[in-house]
């Protein structure tokens, strides 16, 4: 937990932390929780990759509903071939040559060669001709155009994959404000635990201040000849260590600020945090508390909805078992008439496609697809189940907190009047260094249990809000 990691951080260790030099280490005006949450909710580069993808989910429907929308596609090509154009006459007429075995040639005269070889039969006088413009069956330059245009009229697979894709819309929307509802909550985390090192930056200066008021007093003692070199050293080690452990706190506290700024997306520490005020807890009894979990929590509406979509899914391939009928509209042209004598053409229709076999894959997909729809159940049930699991252990985890906290505060009343009696009693004389010097330690680990045990109230607090979904900051 942060807080358990708090006292550790600033009593056992001495390296990691940031160092408090530079631009980074320069205070500025004060950052509260409100404004923190607003800046992550609007900045955090997380939270906008994830708009981005619901952004990207909201057009489901409409790639859904392209396969229900006319479509209109055009073509065209130009080809250049090696030949020239070819022509084949379209007519021809019988004509009298005047000469028996005559023929005519391909422009309509007659020729008194004989016809060639392999023609045989009968010599007449008689000829086929051909009459009117030939027609132009290729062209050395061919173009060539099509516009088509379909409509479907039935279609039960578009049907169920509209639905799903409507359900993965409302799917995608609840994951992304489960996802602002992760970032702020962990924005709200670092804000607290920020707060925390600041309070923990202001005790160590106290027992500074405090060590350097005892070093002068034992110093004075020495030179007087009151007392012993073991006393004034004891003060000065007191001393040396209230300095280390000040700067392993103002570390601490710039590493916390750099955590909450790059969940807000700023550049800079230069800002202060001031101790915000506690969570409020959700109203209602232990029932009230997990029925809003239920109905609340991002997470459980996620689970929800991932079976709709599922269903929606199967049912899609139980369609294809229908038949699918649509409309078509065709319009050809090119630039060659060929036999019929037109260069454009057009035709419209119905088409009916009814898959009888597809090698048992919509058997497997369907086999698959209700796998998909129990796999789905199973993880709803198991959210729901974890979701009262987290709110019962959230309320454990705050009465436990709570009561620590209390405790805390008691043991400072007591290491406090503590202090302040070994002070009185080292004033008169009837109290030693070494009893002064535990005292403040005494003190110093109280003064950080109550700050520590104060976090851990509000983070607890905190989890209990989120727990029954409850915490969702705007």
């Amino acid at each position: 937990m942060i807080a358990q990691g708090l006292i550790a951080a600033l009593l056992l260790t001495q390296a990691g932390a940031v160092q408090p030099e530079g631009p980074q280490a320069i205070a500025g005006p004060t950052l509260s929780l409100e404004e923190a949450l607003r800046q992550a909710q609007a900045r955090n580069l997380d939270l906008k990759a994830a708009r981005e993808r619901l952004l990207q989910s909201r057009e489901l429907s409409a790639e859904a509903w392209s396969a229900y929308l006319p479509q209109v596609s055009a073509s065209g090509t130009y080809t250049h071939n090696s030949y020239s154009d070819v022509t084949f006459p379209e007519q021809y007429a019988i004509r009298d040559c005047g000469t028996p075995g005559c023929f005519f040639d391909a422009n309509g005269n007659p020729q008194p060669a004989p016809p060639p070889s392999g023609v045989g039969g009968t010599a007449t006088t008689l000829g086929i001709v051909p009459v009117g413009p030939p027609a132009v069956i290729a062209k050395q330059d061919a173009l060539a155009a099509e516009v088509r245009a379909t409509q479907a009229l039935l279609n039960p697979q578009a049907w169920y994959t509209i639905a799903s894709a409507r359900a993965g819309e409302d799917l995608a929307a609840e994951t992304t404000e489960g996802t602002r509802r992760d970032i702020l909550f962990a924005t709200a985390q670092a804000y607290y635990n920020a707060a925390s090192l600041k309070q923990v930056v202001k005790v160590q200066e106290r027992q500074l201040a405090i060590a350097l008021d005892h070093e002068k007093d034992a110093r004075v003692r020495f030179d007087a000849g009151t007392t012993n070199r073991v006393t004034l050293l004891r003060a000065e080690i007191d001393r040396a260590r209230a300095e280390q452990d000040l700067k392993r706190a103002q570390n601490a506290y710039i590493s916390g600020r750099v955590a909450l700024a790059t969940l807000i997306d700023r550049k800079d520490v230069a800002f202060e945090v001031t101790v915000p005020p506690h969570p409020t807890l959700p109203e209602g009894d232990s029932q009230a508390l997990e029925e809003a979990a239920l109905k609340d929590r991002p997470d459980v509406k996620v689970s929800a909805l991932q079976i709709t979509v599922n269903e929606k899914n199967r049912n899609a391939v139980f369609s294809r078992y229908f038949p699918t009928l649509g409309a078509f509209g065709r319009y050809d042209y090119a630039n060659t008439s060929g036999f019929s004598g037109v260069t454009s053409t057009w035709a419209v229709g119905l088409s009916l496609n009814f898959t009888l076999l597809d090698g048992l894959l919509r058997e497997s997909d369907l086999r698959e697809s209700e796998a998909k729809v129990r796999e789905a159940v199973a993880t709803d049930a198991s959210t729901r189940a974890k979701a009262l699991q987290e709110v019962a252990q959230a309320r454990l985890d705050l009465d436990s907190a709570i009561a620590n906290r209390q405790k805390a505060k008691e043991e400072l009343a007591f290491a406090q009047e503590n202090q302040r009696l070994v002070n009185v009693n080292y004033q008169a004389g009837t109290a030693t260094y070494l009893e002064v010097s535990d005292a403040n330690t005494a003190l110093l680990q109280a003064e950080l249990s109550e700050v520590s045990e104060s976090l851990n109230a509000d983070l607890a607090s905190l989890r209990v809000e989120k727990a029954v979904g409850a915490f969702d900051p705007r």
